[in-house]
C-alpha cells in the first residue's frame, strides 16, 4: 500500500466514525488554529520581538481534555515565570557573561526538579535559556526588563488562546474512553477463558498450554492499566466542558459503573493469574486420583464465564439494559456450572486440602471468580435500572 493510499484510508476512518483517527485529526486541527491565532496576536497586534513564544505555548498546552489543558497551562506558565525570574535575578546582578549563564543553568535545572510543575518541569531551564538570550541581545536595562516581561505576556497569550480554542472548538468529551477500556479488558479475559475452556475440556493440561495461559494472564494485567487510563481520560474530560450540559450527554456524567466493573475485572484477572499458575504446576502424571471429570466441569464453568466476558467486550451504553439482563442470566448458568465443579470434586474425593496438588486452589479461585463476575453483572444491572 502506497503512502498516499495509507493517508487516504486514515482520513476515511477519521471521517467515518469516532475513534483514534478522528480524535487525532481534531487535535491537530485545533492546535494549528490555536497556533495561528496566537501568532497573529503576538506578531500583528502586540508587535512582539519574539512572537514564536505565543504559538509554541498554545500548541504545548493543547490536550485531549480541557481539564488537562488547564492544568498544563498553569504549570507551564509557572515554569516559564520561574525560569525568567531566575534569569532576571542573576542577570541584573552578575551581568550577561559566561559565569552568569552557568549560574542561571544550575539554578534553573535545580528548580526544574520541583514536582509541583509536573510534566512542565523542563520548561524552567528552557525559559531561562531563552530569557538569557533575550537579555544578552537587549541594549539597555529598560529594554531588558521589557523583553523579559514580554516573554511571560506571550506565554499567557498562547495559553489563553489555546484554552479558548480547546473550549470553543469541539471541546473533547471522552466518555466513550471508559467504555472502550472496559471492552478491551473484557476481550482479553474472554480470550483467556475461551482458551482455558478449550484446553480443560480434554481433561488434562500440558506444560506448553499452561505457559500460554500465564502469558495471556499477563496480557490481561496490562489491559487493566489501559482500562484505568481510559477511565481517567473520560473523567477528566468532564470538568470545564460545556458539552456536558447538553441533553445528549447528561447520561454520561458519572463513570462509577465503569470503575466498579474495572475493579471487579481486575480482581478477576488476579484470580485467573493464580489459577494459571496453579495449572502450570499440574503433575504430568496423576495416577492417585481421577481428576478428568472435574477438569471437564471446570471447562464448562470457564466457558460460562467466557460468555459473560463476551458481552462485556461488546458493552454499549445505548443497549446496556438488554446486555445487563443477559449477563445476569448467564451468571445464573455460571453458578450452576460452579456447583457442578464442587459436586464433581466431592464425588471423586479430590484432595482439596493437599497443598501439593492444585485441586483446592482451583476450587477456591473458581468461587472468587464467580463472585467478581456476579458483582460486575449486578453493578451494570443496577445502573441500567436506575
Amino acid at each position: 500500500m502506497t503512502w498516499a493510499a495509507s493517508c487516504g484510508s486514515w482520513l476515511k476512518r477519521a471521517l467515518r466514525a469516532p475513534g483514534h483517527e478522528r480524535n487525532t485529526a481534531l487535535l491537530v486541527g485545533k492546535s494549528a488554529l490555536a497556533a495561528t491565532l496566537a501568532w497573529w496576536v503576538a506578531y500583528d497586534l502586540l508587535n512582539a520581538a519574539s512572537p514564536a513564544f505565543a504559538p509554541f505555548s498554545a500548541v504545548l498546552i493543547m490536550n485531549a481534555t480541557i481539564y488537562r489543558s488547564v492544568w498544563q497551562s498553569l504549570r507551564y506558565t509557572a515554569a516559564v515565570t520561574v525560569g525568567v525570574a531566575v534569569q532576571a535575578a542573576v542577570g541584573f546582578v552578575a551581568g550577561p557573561d559566561l559565569f552568569a549563564f552557568v549560574l542561571v543553568a544550575v539554578i534553573a535545572l535545580c528548580l526544574g526538579q520541583w514536582p509541583a510543575l509536573g510534566e512542565q518541569r523542563s520548561q524552567v531551564a528552557t525559559a531561562a535559556f531563552f530569557a538569557f538570550s533575550t537579555y544578552v541581545t537587549a541594549t539597555g536595562t529598560g529594554e531588558r526588563v521589557s523583553q523579559l516581561g514580554q516573554i511571560i505576556v506571550l506565554v499567557l497569550v498562547g495559553c489563553g488562546v489555546g484554552l479558548a480554542v480547546n473550549l470553543c472548538v469541539a471541546p473533547p468529551l471522552r466518555y466513550r474512553s471508559a467504555e472502550h477500556g472496559l471492552r478491551a479488558l473484557a476481550a482479553e479475559v474472554e480470550a483467556l477463558l475461551d482458551d482455558m475452556s478449550d484446553g480443560l475440556c480434554t481433561g488434562d493440561v500440558d506444560a506448553e498450554r499452561a505457559r500460554q495461559w500465564r502469558a495471556a494472564g499477563e496480557s490481561a494485567q496490562r489491559a487493566v492499566g489501559q482500562a484505568r487510563a481510559g477511565l481517567s481520560t473520560a473523567e477528566n474530560s468532564l470538568p470545564f466542558n460545556p458539552r456536558r450540559l447538553l441533553p445528549a450527554h447528561r447520561g454520561y456524567l458519572s463513570f462509577e459503573r465503569y470503575r466498579q466493573s474495572v475493579d471487579a475485572l481486575e480482581r478477576a484477572v488476579y484470580q485467573l493469574g493464580s489459577l494459571t499458575r496453579s495449572l502450570g504446576r499440574w503433575r504430568e502424571t496423576e495416577n492417585t486420583y481421577t481428576y478428568a471429570p472435574a477438569l471437564r466441569a471446570y471447562a464448562d464453568f470457564a466457558g460460562s464465564l467466557r460468555d459473560i466476558a463476551h458481552i462485556l467486550a461488546a458493552l454499549d451504553s445505548d443497549t446496556l439494559t438488554e446486555q445487563a439482563e443477559e449477563m445476569c442470566r448467564l451468571a445464573s448458568i455460571a453458578q450452576e456450572a460452579l456447583d457442578e465443579v464442587l459436586s464433581t470434586a466431592r464425588e471423586d474425593e479430590l484432595p482439596l486440602s493437599d497443598a501439593s496438588r492444585p485441586y483446592g486452589v482451583l476450587v477456591v479461585e473458581a468461587g472468587r471468580l464467580m463472585e467478581e463476575f456476579q458483582n460486575t453483572c449486578d453493578v451494570l444491572k443496577e445502573t441500567a435500572d436506575a
